[in-house]
């Protein structure tokens, strides 16, 4: 749908040194613009309804032989009661935890042994558990999701409750109350929604709610949410459908009916005055939020606020992006329209650049004056054709998994009672008018009341645009009173043993896909896949080098190269070449990480022809500009200082650094530090253009719906680039501890800490001792299911999640293993982290481990060449790694020989602790005592800045 396309808003920091804040931009054109509109795009589906009032949506995709199982109950925090707030994200986790006939941890277990992916998510309005296995793995999934709809209540004991609720509240430590800005959607719904409103509290909920409820709330909350008739079961892939309708009556047929569910009624926010609240965070860039209440998801107006959206705030072609990003005053402006089942919210963001505004009142009258711009420019006939473009593009890039074509369908029938509204979603997007965003605009922006939301570094509460002048009234609730009796599930009756887990069919053979290979004059090799699934082309340029290629002592220079390639050209302006790409639907992208700089290009074909005039211009005729220099470097500045409030970009610099040490690029930050960004010029990147930016070392995959003759027509633009050698650097043998240390980084305050334990382990290789110690691995830390994450996790309820893994490239390898922990539990965490690996390393895996990775590892190729860009991977490693055709078969071979005694002897040569250094960014105060017992030299370790 449309409304999927609107991109969550999120924020996170970028290492390299932006803050990345995602902007929704969704809306279309007026329809006088267009000569014809957008061509019809459906998915075919069947949809029926089982008697117990489960609605059953069935599409048939045999392009690749996977299957993927959707269940979408329509029940999210919205439905939850005042004070119980978190109920459904919390049952998100316990249908995780094993039903009647299926054990503790087993449907985890279940569908990675079937190599196949899963998961599960809540928002306001919907839960939903989605599972990606080789379609001879279906019915087994069926009956697994079936357990648990009919045969749960029993199964959930107060151990696992109590425990799921530890691991929820890790959670929302690691992704709230430890992140930077992670309070934000909080506090804006508490001041948006009056008390009691559904979306007046979070989908993560309360910590003392949690604590107020007991299992039995629980219980009850599923018997009234979680029965078939308010579900929407989901299926699409290579299914043969007259047997999936067999297999769906059969165990899905004989669950009871839950109690009826009523229709939730509409409630956008209402607003009588502006409400201002301020936030002291551990941040160092000011934020401006400015949202205000609309409508509700598929409201008529929805389509228009959502074109407004997007002149206002949609990019590089915004107003705000001209007036606040362009002139260096924000690393970031955008404006969303994020729409919800109950209500939507009008929002205008701004990050603010410390070293150029004052105070975020100034912020706020350059959008006031933002908009009375925007009421005399009007609406321009390219803000139409931008939008419209993008559905068109969104739309059909959606359309390139089973997965995303199934979970379009659940949300159409779950919100619109039409799994396929793609066509009514172009057509109403494609029906705005100029005069339609004009009257939205007055109706619900202009002079209207607003949560106007200030984030400012602590102490610093007079950045903020206003005094508060709202409280969100105390949340004063008694806790739970008296016994109650234990809920049992209905009684189901079937004539068929439901403890017995079918067997899987046939495993699909599913090789490397076919691919054409090319080598132009000047070096540069091409691989391509030929696929018609949808009429798309991805395109990557890989040039190696990357920022290897840095000197040490001034890291951040390829980073700052590529992001200059990202901006204008020396023939067009930065905004003018995003318009072109927005009028197209494409995109192109430049990046620097790690061993390459890569080129991004994705395009519907048959734009692919202009999109790749543009990718000329910007690789041959880059601008360097000084005015976009400046504004870059000081965006990056401030981008550094707020990575160093984020505890776990803090563990990844102290990681390199504690690997690799000062002295090299590998120890230095990609994106440099203030110091280095602070003496790199605008000749160091031109001067990195013209030594690095060569055909040399440069591989290329071209994928989609594209000949061979049509790819090689196409990339005749490269057959000029001209050759110039370079080399690439070498690193020695790097000296691993004889007894490892404790690096303390500081986190003042930090109510979680972030461990890392790491040491150096070999390079990459595909068929030898480092793919065959990621086998090791896999029963140790490779899986959901693995001994570090049930212990860390599921049985103390230290962590949201804990893994250890091999990284290796062509140059270095690293063995780690961590987690983010509960601060309170940082020693035991640790302890615990040692002890399973210890003991991993002196006994080894067990026969059943060594059979359930060669299961996972043998039945999930059907999942790993699905989509365009997952095709492009694996040939971006056959040509980066010199890889043949024929190693994704020796590999299975090597699985299927393989066996524990010989896993074991890597076990015991790598995974030796006391070579292990432990990294530990936390709040310094109180843990540094707790460390001692560790019996290891602490350090306290500062990152580079």
């Amino acid at each position: 749908m449309i409304k999927n396309l609107k991109r969550n808003l999120a924020l996170s920091a970028v290492a390299a040194s932006v803050i990345v804040l995602g902007a929704c931009s969704t809306a279309d054109k007026d329809q006088e613009q267009l000569e014809t509109g957008l061509s019809g795009s459906t998915i075919p589906y069947e949809k029926y309804e089982l008697d117990n009032g489960l609605t059953v949506v069935l599409h048939q995709d045999d392009s690749d032989p996977l299957v993927e199982v959707n269940i979408t109950y329509h029940v999210g925090s919205a439905r939850e009661e005042l004070g119980r707030s978190g109920f459904a994200h919390f049952f998100e986790h316990m249908m995780f935890q094993g039903s009647e006939n299926v054990a503790d941890e087993e449907h985890f277990k279940i569908v990675t042994e079937a190599g196949g992916t899963m998961n599960g998510s809540t928002n306001s309005d919907i839960t939903n558990y989605y599972q990606t296995v080789p379609v001879n793995q279906l019915e087994k999934v069926l009956w697994l999701e079936a357990d648990r709809m009919g045969f749960l209540l029993d199964a959930v004991t107060q151990e696992k409750f109590e425990n799921q609720r530890e691991t929820v509240k890790n959670e929302r430590g690691q992704r709230v109350d430890n992140q930077p800005y992670g309070l934000r959607f909080e506090r804006t719904g508490e001041a948006l929604y009056p008390v009691g409103h559904p979306y007046s509290w979070s989908t993560i909920g309360y910590v003392e709610d949690l604590d107020r409820v007991n299992v039995n709330d629980l219980k009850k909350f599923f018997q009234k949410w979680y029965g078939p008739n308010n579900a929407v079961l989901t299926i699409g892939g290579a299914i043969d459908k007259a047997e999936t309708k067999a297999w769906v009556e059969k165990y899905f047929g004989s669950i009871p009916r839950g109690p009826e569910v009523t229709k939730a009624e509409k409630a956008p926010a209402k607003l009588a005055e502006t409400r201002y609240i301020t936030l002291e965070d551990k941040v160092h860039l000011p934020l401006l939020q400015i949202t205000m209440p609309t409508v509700y998801a598929k409201h008529p107006d929805e389509a228009p606020l959502d074109v407004l959206a997007d002149i206002l705030g949609g990019g590089k072609t915004s107003l705000l992006y001209k007036n606040m990003v362009k002139n260096g005053l924000a690393i970031q402006a955008f404006a969303s329209h994020p729409c919800r089942e109950l209500a939507c919210e009008f929002t205008l963001l701004s990050l603010v650049n410390p070293q150029k505004v004052q105070s975020l009142k100034q912020m706020q009258t350059i959008i006031d004056e933002t908009l009375v711009e925007f009421e005399e420019r009007g609406v321009q006939d390219d803000d139409l054709q931008r939008t419209k473009a993008s559905i068109e593009s969104n739309t059909i890039f959606g359309l390139q998994s089973v997965a995303g074509k199934v979970r379009q369908l659940a949300s159409g029938e779950i919100f619109s009672n039409e799994p396929d509204g793609i066509q009514a979603d172009i057509e109403r997007y494609n029906a705005v008018t100029k005069e339609d965003v004009m009257r939205v605009y007055n109706q619900y922006v202009k002079n209207k009341p607003a949560v106007v939301l200030s984030i400012v570094p602590k102490g610093q509460a007079q950045l903020a645009v206003a005094e508060q002048n709202f409280t969100l009234p105390e949340r004063n609730f008694e806790a739970q009173t008296g016994e109650q009796a234990d809920i049992k599930q209905a009684v189901i009756k079937d004539d068929f043993d439901r403890s017995i887990q079918p067997s899987a069919g046939v495993n699909p053979i599913v090789g490397i896909p076919d691919f054409w290979k090319h080598n132009l004059d000047n070096g540069i090799e091409i691989l391509g896949v030929d696929t018609k699934e949808t009429p798309t082309v991805f395109i990557n340029i890989a040039m190696e080098g990357g920022t290897l290629l840095d000197s040490p002592s001034k890291p951040g220079v390829a980073s700052m190269t590529a992001q200059m390639m990202n901006e204008s050209t020396a023939l067009s302006s930065n905004e003018e070449l995003a318009n072109r790409l927005a009028l197209l639907g494409s995109r192109i992208t430049f990046t620097s990480s790690g061993r390459y700089t890569n080129v991004y290009v994705t395009s519907l074909s048959k734009n692919l022809d202009e999109t790749l005039v543009i990718l000329k211009e910007k690789l041959f005729s880059p601008g360097f500009k000084e005015e976009d220099f400046t504004r870059l470097k000081q965006n990056t500045l401030q981008g550094l200082q707020q990575v160093l409030k984020n505890p776990s970009a803090l563990a990844s610099r102290a990681r390199a650094l504690v690997l690799y040490g000062e002295d090299t690029i590998l120890g230095q930050p990609e994106g440099g530090t203030t110091a280095s960004v602070e003496s790199i010029t605008v000749d160091d990147l031109k001067a990195y253009y013209d030594a690095y930016y060569r055909p040399n070392l440069v591989d290329m995959v071209v994928v989609g719906d594209i000949s061979k003759a049509q790819a090689l027509e196409a990339t005749k633009l490269l057959a000029s680039w001209e050759a110039k050698p370079y080399e690439l650097p070498s690193f020695g043998e790097f000296d691993a501890p004889e007894k490892g240390k404790i690096y303390l980084v500081d986190n003042p305050g930090g109510v979680q800490s972030v461990i890392s334990i790491v040491k150096h382990a070999m390079v990459y290789d595909a068929e030898g001792e480092y793919f065959k110690s990621r086998l090791m691995n896999f029963p140790l830390g490779g899986m959901f299911n693995s001994r570090i994450n049930l212990n860390l996790r599921e049985d103390k309820g230290y962590t949201y999640g804990a893994r250890s893994g091999f990284s290796g490239g062509k140059l270095t390898g690293t063995f780690s293993a961590g987690a983010d922990v509960a601060g309170q539990h940082t020693v035991a965490s640790i302890q615990e982290f040692l002890s399973e690996i210890s003991e991993y390393q002196k006994s080894g895996m067990t026969e059943e481990e060594l059979e359930l990775m060669k299961k996972a590892y043998t039945q999930r190729d059907a999942l790993s060449s699905e989509t365009p860009t997952r095709k492009a991977g694996i040939l971006i490693r056959m040509l980066g790694y010199d890889l043949d055709k024929e190693y994704r078969e020796r590999q299975k071979d090597i699985i299927n020989k393989v066996t524990t005694e010989e896993l074991n002897k890597l076990a015991a040569r790598w995974l030796d602790t006391d070579s292990m250094d432990i990294i530990v960014v936390g709040d310094a105060e109180t843990l540094r005592e707790q460390l001692t017992v560790l019996d290891r030299e602490i350090v306290d370790l500062s990152v580079p800045k």
